[in-house]
């Protein structure tokens, strides 16, 4: 196994359990989770399961967009949603404000490092992400809009359906880029990797190497 492939594999881990400690939390969830949890509630599957299956019904939206998946887009598929509900399974939720920003805070930290492992690992990018960067090149879509549109509208409709929108969604949001920002240099297999826009819902997108 390539130490690329760790990285990836790691990363993708980490990040799951992360995004599950910031769930059990109970303060509020990034955007592409609060739809996740909206379905669950709905369905009674596991919000892990649903993160994999939103992550296909994504990349297939890819299609028309002419993006092309990478091994990194698979993975992602394939562990994040799996990591978040193990860790799901069995990590109770957080009671008490102490315990429930603790944990919120832990997760968030969890994120912003294994989003560094999975941009240093160069395999391509998330399926999130890889709609916003493909927006943006077939429609001429800038970044922040096209990310801003997406993340609004998920909000919005797992907001709708139950899921938890609170004081985590907003520090999520606030915290997510300068750690990740941070966690870059630290992490990187060269010198300088460039820091993308973050998606709330998975690492961002590496187009030079994917």
């Amino acid at each position: 196994m390539t130490p690329r492939l760790i990285r990836l594999i790691v990363g993708l881990a980490i990040y799951g359990a992360g995004e599950a400690l910031i769930v059990r939390a109970g303060l509020g969830v990034d955007p592409w989770t609060v739809l996740a949890q909206g379905i669950s509630l709905h369905t009674g599957w596991g919000i892990g399961w649903i993160v994999n299956l939103l992550g296909l019904a994504v990349m297939l939206a890819w299609i028309p967009l002419r993006q092309r998946p990478g091994v990194g887009t698979l993975a992602n598929i394939l562990l994040l949603g799996t990591s978040m509900q193990l860790v799901l399974d069995l990590v109770p939720d957080a009671h008490g404000i102490v315990f429930q920003a603790l944990a919120l805070l832990s997760g968030i930290l969890l994120v912003a490092f294994a989003t560094g492992l999975y941009i240093s690992a160069g395999m391509g990018p998330g399926p999130r992400d890889g709609l916003m960067t493909g927006l943006h090149t077939r429609f001429a879509i800038p970044i922040w809009v096209a990310r801003g549109s997406i993340e609004l509208t998920v909000l919005g409709a797992g907001w709708i359906l139950g899921g938890t929108v609170g004081l985590g969604t907003v520090a999520f949001a606030l915290l997510i880029g300068p750690l990740v920002h941070r966690a870059l240099p630290l992490l990187a297999r060269r010198p300088r990797v460039a820091l993308l826009p973050i998606s709330a819902d998975g690492p961002p997108a590496t187009p030079s190497r994917a």
